[in-house]
């Protein structure tokens, strides 16, 4: 790279204001000064671009060696599933036995038969801990629920 120091900087500044003039010399110095930071910004755009490609070349072969093992993974399950099938029809001795993958039932909430597991409850139960067994409407549970001092 170049080395620039001081001495050498002091140089160039002296014959360019003997060669451009000192009119012109802040110009001309804010011109070079611009197309310096053009060309920065440009050189950080191109490496910026070739990081990028970089990365998804990368990326790329990581998608290829994962897609290869999925299908060397698929291709060992459906081998060892067609041998397991054959050993188990020999073994159970009917030639046309097929193993049944049936899916697998959709999930249900428990509480969806909430009212028949409410009233399985004993009443006693239900005394002891505060269960609600009738409903109230507001002014009758303030009623209920009124201090004795205030009635």
């Amino acid at each position: 790279m170049i080395d620039l120091g001081i001495s050498k900087l002091a140089l160039i500044g002296a014959v360019a204001l003997v060669v451009i003039g000192p009119e012109k010399l802040p110009r001309v110095a804010r011109t070079v000064g611009t197309l310096l930071g053009k060309a920065q910004r440009y050189i950080s755009d191109v490496k910026a671009e070739v990081n990028r490609s970089m990365a998804l070349d990368e990326l790329k072969r990581m998608k290829e060696t994962v897609e290869d093992a999925a299908k060397d993974v698929n291709q060992t399950l459906r081998d060892n599933a067609a041998d397991f099938e054959k050993s188990w029809a020999e073994s159970s001795g009917d030639s046309s036995a097929a193993v049944d993958f049936s899916p697998v039932p959709e999930y249900r909430h428990p509480k969806k038969h909430w009212r028949l597991k409410q009233g399985a409850v004993p009443n006693w139960y239900k005394a002891r801990n505060g269960v609600r067994t009738k409903a109230l409407s507001g002014a009758a549970r303030v009623a209920r629920y009124r201090p004795t001092s205030f009635k």
